[in-house]
């Protein structure tokens, strides 16, 4: 894995060969566009996130913001680490079903969709996924996964 020590978005993407900027620069683009209010978007783990921050829900298993998703151009392709699919069978199955359906193929690992070009990438189904995941929800998959009871 490929890991960015820039600080900033804007960094990071002018660290990237302008074709490679250019094919995460489209994807951020989608992201951002469907993505839920509450996230945000920030440099994390070495990549571009989507994180709910510390302020909104501070009590996390590594003290890092809960991330719905991430992007990095990787030495040979991009990833796309969806947080959100890795949590939930049902969107897991609608995802690869969504894939089949574009006609594209699904390099997919627990959470990291790898893809070399935008053609391998649906974009609009990106985009679905990324908005159906309010961070309220997101929350309440996290704590039901960790074991976590709502105090009061």
């Amino acid at each position: 894995m490929v890991s960015s020590a820039a600080t900033t978005v804007a960094d990071y993407l002018k660290s990237l060969p302008k074709e490679r900027s250019a094919v995460v620069s489209a994807v951020r683009s989608v992201i951002r566009k469907h993505l839920p209010k509450g996230y945000v978007e920030s440099m994390n783990w070495g990549m571009i996130c989507y994180e709910i921050p510390l302020k909104r829900y501070p009590e996390t298993y590594n003290g890092q913001p809960l991330a719905l998703a991430a992007l990095a151009a990787q030495k040979d392709y991009y990833a796309l680490y969806l947080m959100c699919i890795y949590q939930d069978a049902a969107l897991l199955k609608k995802l690869k079903e969504s894939f089949r359906k574009a006609g594209k193929k699904l390099d997919m690992g627990k959470s990291c969709i790898r893809f070399k070009s935008l053609d391998g990438l649906p974009l609009d189904v990106i985009g679905e996924f990324i908005a159906r995941v309010p961070p309220d929800d997101f929350i309440a998959r996290y704590e039901a996964v960790k074991g976590i009871r709502k105090k009061g």
